[in-house]
């Protein structure tokens, strides 16, 4: 018999590349998700029921009817300035939603939960890499509703056995290479398709914020992981769950990073475009550099980022392409090498 897996959030960037390598391994993903910042067409790999993550009984009904083997939870919100703006959003969608999923849960006996958390948990980090031990502070509203969840799951394994996986991404990047699915944001914030934006001519420049950190050329270094990897972890995380895996917290991430000017010269190399860069001041709060100890995720569920930038910029770049339909390097900051 064919195991279903519920996607909530499962027609959103992480969940749809999730839910076709679901598919691809032999399970039967269902997607929840209220397509308030999903996509229908994005619903290739099972059937869509549409609903709220708020809505315990909605999700009770589902879980009831269906009998999934677990859940995947990536519905939430996750914009870091809008949360700061609109903390209630967060707190409602990414803090209430997912307490209403975990008592669906429980009411219906589904005991397997994998868990789209952020390494925003841990603010500035006093240490590089960052590991799983430390210290969570998160610095605004979106990585402080992710660290509550993530309470919640514990506190619902001591009492009720309810085991989690929760998976700490980096910097999401990079596309499905068939173009099936792909970044689609209606308010997009991600460097590697705002430069993409630039060599498509949709925008003259792309805005690097702060050129004067303590890092070899100045700009904010992060760890950039590509889609299909994080999607291979969640395989991985399932895996471990469905033989009597314990609860665990894991960091998704390459073990590098890579700074603002090296993920742009790996768009100039990919698209042959040069990109029309402005320094501008830092936003303040942001970490000059980010990048994790992937070792316990290798550790637990064998698990290893295998795509580097490169890879995850060459099919972003097919993806934007394939999208937009535009000429390349025509207009805009994005001029022919």
């Amino acid at each position: 018999m064919t195991l279903k897996i519920l996607v909530t959030g499962g027609a959103g960037y992480i969940g749809s590349h999730c839910c076709k390598l679901l598919a691809k391994q032999g399970y039967a993903p269902i997607v929840y998700d209220n397509l308030s910042t999903g996509h229908r067409g994005f619903v290739q790999w099972g059937k869509l029921v549409e609903g709220d993550i708020r809505d315990k009984a909605r999700l009770e009904a589902v879980l009831a009817a269906e009998q999934p083997v677990a859940v995947m939870h990536f519905a939430a919100l996750a914009l870091v300035g809008e949360s700061v703006c609109h903390p209630e959003r967060y707190w409602s969608v990414n803090g209430a939603g997912t307490y209403a999923l975990l008592e669906a849960m429980r009411k219906t006996d589904c005991n397997n939960l994998i868990f789209s958390s952020t390494c925003a948990i841990y603010g500035k980090p006093d240490k590089l890499p960052i590991d799983e031990g430390a210290p969570k502070v998160p610095i605004n509203p979106y990585g402080a509703s992710k660290l509550t969840a993530e309470m919640m799951m514990e506190s619902f394994d001591r009492a009720h056995g309810l085991r989690s996986v929760r998976l700490r991404y980096f910097n999401a990047a990079g596309a499905d290479p068939d173009c099936d699915v792909g970044e689609d944001h209606e308010s997009e914030t991600h460097l590697i398709p705002l430069i993409l934006d630039v060599a498509l001519g949709r925008r003259p420049e792309i805005s690097v914020f702060g050129n004067d950190y303590p890092t070899p050329d100045g700009t904010a270094i992060r760890d950039y992981v590509h889609v299909l990897d994080i999607a291979e972890a969640h395989i991985a995380a399932l895996d471990h769950l469905i033989a009597g895996g314990e609860t665990i917290a894991l960091n998704l991430g390459t073990g590098r990073g890579a700074s603002v000017s090296e993920v742009v010269a790996a768009v100039e190399s990919v698209t042959g475009c040069l990109i029309n860069k402005v320094h501008v001041p830092r936003r303040p709060g942001d970490p000059h550099e980010l990048w994790a100890d992937p070792m316990l995720a290798e550790e637990k569920l064998k698990w290893r980022a295998q795509k580097p930038l490169e890879i995850a910029v060459e099919d972003a770049w097919r993806w934007h392409q394939m999208r937009f339909g535009k000429e390349v390097c025509k207009e805009g900051g994005g001029r022919r090498m």
